[in-house]
């Protein structure tokens, strides 16, 4: 359920985008992101960064889309959105003891694994993170170049809806795989 939670100003922005255009759905996004957080503190009284940053982002990028009438920013949005968490889990990874993913996973979710396996996991998503921003950056602007503004308009929002959703899901089952590795079945570390 928090899956598709997380995923509200995603979903209403692509029904709103299927139903109207551009600029009427990053109007929904940004007052659906504006709802996910405020729903999300009434229930657990604090904030989730990732909600906080995605909000921050769409304020900034899907206010410019709408008062400049220019889906330029709302495209650069995804890119930025993801090089900041590569930029946290990357800083992590290099710059503190605990890496983001053992602070999240280890702690908050008792998953236990050797310090090598957290570190490589969180190089894994900071990767992951940054390969996302660029691939974005390719569908937005340089993909299908031949084609006319609304084809490819229409393709970076299947690709951002659909496209970044299946990568992600398909990497996090390799992940999941690969954190496998290091725990024993009676439930020790390797």
């Amino acid at each position: 359920m928090k899956f598709l939670f997380d995923l509200l100003p995603l979903i209403l922005f692509f029904a709103a985008y299927k139903m109207y255009d551009i600029f009427i759905a990053t109007g929904v996004a940004i007052a659906a992101s504006f709802f996910q957080i405020g729903a999300f503190w009434l229930k657990h009284r604090r904030f989730e960064t990732m909600h906080v940053i995605t909000l921050a982002a769409l304020v900034i990028f899907g206010g410019m889309t709408i008062l400049l009438r220019d889906p330029l920013f709302i495209k650069w949005k995804t890119t930025i959105v993801n090089w900041i968490f590569a930029a946290i889990i990357l800083y992590s990874q290099f710059f503190t003891k605990r890496s983001v993913s053992e602070v999240l996973f280890g702690d908050k979710a008792q998953i236990q694994l050797p310090r090598k396996a957290w570190r490589l996991f969180n190089m894994n998503w900071g990767i992951f993170f940054l390969f996302i921003g660029a691939l974005n950056i390719y569908v937005a602007f340089y993909y299908g170049l031949h084609l006319d503004e609304a084809t490819r308009e229409e393709i970076w929002v299947n690709f951002k809806v659909f496209g970044v959703i299946a990568l992600t899901i398909v990497f996090t089952i390799v992940q999941i795989f690969l954190m496998a590795r290091f725990v024993k079945e009676d439930g020790e570390n390797v």
